[in-house]
């Protein structure tokens, strides 16, 4: 009994990888809130800092999820 009101989940698939990208870019966007609004600028460069991490940690994130596309070619190994 479908009345058309439900509405349909997106056919695309969806991974850790693809949920931690939103969430470190989220958090990025956050600190950089919380750097912004410091009244001190030693605070300030400590949320910049980690704001910049959270990207670096997106990107990581947004490259393994890349490889994980159809049709990618294999990721290089990460150095150690």
């Amino acid at each position: 009994m479908s009345d058309g009101s439900r509405v349909r989940a997106a056919k695309r698939r969806v991974t850790l990888d693809g949920q931690l990208v939103s969430y470190w870019q989220r958090e990025a966007l956050r600190l950089e809130g919380l750097a912004a609004a410091s009244r001190w600028g030693w605070v300030a460069r400590g949320y910049r800092r980690k704001a910049d991490r959270a990207r670096e940690q997106a990107t990581r994130f947004e490259s393994r999820e890349r490889a994980r596309a159809p049709g990618a070619s294999p990721p290089e190994a990460e150095p150690s």
